[in-house]
């Protein structure tokens, strides 16, 4: 009886550490690697189609085009923020997505405080498809107003180091881009 308590002990360890490893996800900057932990509890739908372009490779070498001291870094305009893309255009970045549709929105009580990755939108709350932005320090009056789906839970130091853009409108006219987004 105990060999097979301990069995059961083993077998949802590995289980519990799977399903872990599968929501942690590593973004490479030129400054070094990001981890995030990502929330499926909180906002699934999110969290999917973070993986899925991050899997297609849809991230890689988008451009962190609107970043405001102090507020945050957005980026994930796989259409037109894409460095190389044949569509990229750093005067669109920011107003494209993926050919997949929009996502309705997934409010939660998570609050936008520092590290928190969030999906970026129009006016309308139904419209995130593939950007996002992380929080530079906590923003309250985003709270249950965008669909926060993980947090940075490891080097958020290079995530300070990006490049920041106009204090008013964020514009970048260089800006850094995404090496590589994957799961850990």
């Amino acid at each position: 009886m105990r060999k097979f308590i301990y069995l059961l002990i083993i077998f949802f360890s590995l289980v519990n550490t799977n399903i872990m490893a599968q929501n942690l996800m590593v973004l490479k900057l030129s400054y070094g690697d990001v981890e995030i932990e990502l929330y499926p509890e909180k906002a699934p739908n999110h969290v999917q189609r973070f993986k899925q372009l991050s899997e297609e490779g849809k991230y890689d070498g988008v451009v962190f085009h609107r970043v405001i001291e102090g507020f945050m870094a957005q980026t994930g305009d796989v259409k037109f923020g894409n460095t190389s893309s044949p569509d990229f255009n750093l005067a669109l970045a920011g107003t494209g997505g993926s050919e997949l549709p929009n996502l309705k929105a997934e409010f939660s009580d998570i609050a936008h405080t520092r590290g928190i990755l969030s999906a970026a939108r129009s006016a309308d709350p139904n419209s995130a498809n593939s950007q996002f932005f992380i929080c530079f320090d906590s923003a309250p009056h985003l709270d249950r107003q965008y669909s926060v789906f993980g947090k940075v839970i490891k080097g958020m130091e290079f995530i300070d180091k990006i490049k920041k853009g106009d204090p008013n409108s964020g514009a970048v006219p260089k800006p850094d881009k995404i090496i590589s987004l994957r799961v850990k």
